[in-house]
């Protein structure tokens, strides 16, 4: 069994069905035996990205989790903190929110952003 945490990008490719996502990938997410989890980045992320005009994307995320049997990952304050005291490597404040989770849960982070490799978590490569 593997605990998956999945990138925003990840999350809105494997919904709509975007081939970006490669096969390994959405074969390893749709395996029943691994755990699938979304933080509460995403759906922030979606609505900022969805207001300033810089994505069309109208899918219900709660909705869409529970449909697909992802599990919810709220933020702590430990996780807030986490994210604060990276190392300066990567400054997008969602993606270190992800790094600060996947670090303090023990998660996979399913992702096809190449910045996340400094901070030595494991991750998975969304486009094989």
């Amino acid at each position: 069994m593997k605990r998956l945490l999945i990138d925003t990008h990840v999350f809105i490719w494997w919904l709509t069905n975007d081939p970006s996502l490669g096969s390994l990938t959405r074969s390893v997410i749709s395996k029943g035996s691994n755990i699938v989890y979304v933080s509460a980045v995403t759906p922030w992320e979606i609505s900022i990205k969805r207001s300033i005009g810089k994505l069309e994307f109208d899918a219900d995320v709660d909705e869409a989790m529970e449909r697909n049997n992802f599990y919810a990952l709220s933020i702590s304050h430990a996780h807030a903190e986490q994210a604060g005291n990276l190392p300066r490597h990567h400054g997008d404040p969602f993606d270190r929110m992800l790094i600060a989770q996947s670090q303090m849960e023990g998660l996979i982070l399913v992702s096809a952003d190449t910045a996340f490799s400094p901070y030595g978590i494991r991750l998975m490569n969304a486009r094989t």
